[in-house]
């Protein structure tokens, strides 16, 4: 499950990284749905092996307002771009 948990991080913080690079609604959706991803299986995690649970909530917390900023700063692009566009083609 660890194995697991660190691929999702991993990945989320990857494909954050290109969504705010070039980003789409269905991009931002799929990064939600890996945060949401990273998060369970880090409260399994923690439910299951309470001993390192300061340590991990520390390293859940950093995770989170990483990516939570990158997700911010994607939408925001995002929210440009749409500006921009001509609203009549």
């Amino acid at each position: 499950m660890v194995f697991l948990h660190v691929i999702v991080a991993v990945f989320s913080l990857i494909f954050t990284s290109y969504t705010y690079l070039s980003p789409t609604q269905t991009r931002l959706k799929i990064a939600y749905l890996l945060v949401g991803g990273t998060l369970a299986t880090g409260v399994y995690l923690v439910w299951s092996a309470p001993a390192h649970m300061l340590e991990a909530c520390m390293m859940g917390l950093f995770y989170l307002a990483l990516v939570s900023v990158g997700i911010v700063a994607a939408r925001t692009r995002l929210a440009a771009t749409r500006v921009k566009e001509p609203i009549i083609k």
